[in-house]
């Protein structure tokens, strides 16, 4: 994006196209109120007013809206800004957007409005990625803690430590540049002012493995040797028919992924059945080798047999290749039993998919191992790039503290403390490049 692209006036859907109540179309720019004048014939459409009319092109009415305008600097961009609210039609917020952009709005790219507000200083960067976190969450849990950092949280705590980083810099500035009125700072003082720094970027990074689980969800796959019953579970656990199910082996021979919330998102995998069989033809035998693949990527295996046939050496053969992964054991078909069950591993769950007995048993089990790979709440939830930032912190401070442990000159122990400011700089935005910047808001939707 161009400088001259930055100060013209954008437009863009801001609602999801489909049929629905409500659609909205965004502008923001200085042309934001007249645009609105021109498409509604209004003069009168102020800040702080809520406005009723139709939007008319070429004296055509295309829909009774409702204006919502916001003047600078109170706005989400921190520009002038026009919100209409439409009906939610797909063609009629088409409709209203092509209109817009007839009279001098010029289509917005992705996150470009968000983008605007983190430019005109109405979020940091941490906000602003909270706000992208924030529609993509897959769980409700996420949405609530990405909520946490949009509302500040990360950033309060990144400047708390830059705060303490600072102060130690200044003081050894000042020490540097007026020796004869200004005395360095004590070693001691040093050491100890940084490894404060040190534990508190350890708090932020202990949550690392917590918030990437939270944000991309862990990897479920149901595995076990043909007909044992896993596209029948597959089914159940998200209450759709959505694998193909018959008495036929062989069925399943490609993976199967579905979505399903448990508090952590989860990707649940149905596999194809794994056996040995000269008969096999190539198709299946390549979905075999990608239901090995499966459990071995994955972050928790159900391995799943037929309780009312017992356990078959394919079985065993089968529970040899997932036992060193986080497992549970699934004895299906526990209705067909004669006689009472009696587990064979560890960990077992029994299992009726077609009754559903033991199916809330196993979704409680379930849940209980995949947050524990997160905790319920995690305090601090960052992405790839923060903690890529605090882990370059950290490594200059602790090259600060060996220098200071060394009573090295403190003109080269600040090098590294310039380091450090510099990366959580990059964390809130304060000093951050154009190329990592476009990369942050390419991931967002347009009309945000």
């Amino acid at each position: 994006m161009n400088i001259n692209q930055e100060f013209e006036t954008i437009a863009a859907i801001s609602t999801p196209l489909g049929t629905g109540g409500v659609g909205v179309v965004r502008i923001s720019g200085d042309k934001s109120f007249e645009i609105a004048k021109k498409i509604t014939c209004k003069n009168n459409i102020t800040a702080g007013k809520i406005h009723h009319g139709w939007v008319v092109d070429d004296g055509v009415k295309i829909d009774e809206v409702i204006i919502l305008p916001f003047k600078t600097p109170n706005s989400y961009t921190g520009e002038d800004v026009i919100e209409i609210q439409c009906h939610g039609g797909v063609n009629v917020v088409r409709n209203i957007l092509d209109v817009v952009l007839k009279n001098g709005a010029r289509p917005a790219e992705r996150g470009e409005f968000t983008k605007r507000a983190f430019l005109n200083k109405k979020l940091d960067l941490s906000q602003a990625e909270a706000v992208d976190d924030l529609i993509h969450a897959k769980t409700s849990n996420f949405a609530i803690q990405s909520a946490k950092n949009l509302s500040g949280v990360l950033a309060k705590k990144i400047n708390e430590i830059k705060a303490s980083v600072f102060e130690v810099a200044s003081r050894i500035v000042a020490g540097i540049d007026f020796p004869e009125d200004v005395k360095e700072p004590e070693y001691s003082y040093i050491i100890e002012k940084f490894e404060n720094s040190v534990r508190e970027i350890d708090r932020v990074l202990a949550c690392a493995k917590s918030s990437d689980i939270l944000r991309q969800g862990v990897k479920v796959a149901i595995v076990g040797r043909p007909n044992v019953g896993k596209s029948s579970l597959f089914n159940a656990l998200l209450n759709l028919d959505r694998a193909i199910v018959t008495d036929i082996a062989g069925t399943t021979r490609d993976i199967i992924k579905e979505n399903l919330d448990l508090g952590v998102a989860v990707t649940l995998i149905d596999t194809a059945g794994i056996r040995q069989d000269d008969n096999i033809d190539r198709v299946e035998e390549i979905g075999i080798e990608y239901s090995k693949q499966s459990a071995n990527d994955a972050d928790l295996v159900l391995f799943l047999y037929d309780a009312s046939f017992g356990i078959s050496s394919e079985d065993i053969e089968i529970y040899e290749i997932i036992k060193d992964k986080t497992h549970i054991v699934v004895a299906n078909k526990t209705d067909l039993l004669s006689e009472e069950f009696v587990p064979r591993f560890e960990n077992t769950v029994k299992l009726s998919v077609y009754t559903k007995d033991g199916l809330e048993d196993l979704k409680e089990k379930m849940k209980n191992i995949v947050c524990s790979f997160s905790l319920e709440e995690t305090e601090f939830i960052t992405n790839k790039r923060q903690q890529a930032c605090l882990e370059r912190c950290r490594e200059s401070l602790a090259r600060a503290i060996a220098a200071a442990r060394s009573c090295e000159l403190q003109d080269m122990i600040y090098i590294d403390v310039k380091a450090a400011l510099l990366s959580l700089d990059e964390i809130t935005g304060e000093v951050i490049n154009d190329e990592i910047l476009n990369n942050i808001f390419d991931h967002f939707c347009i009309g945000k």
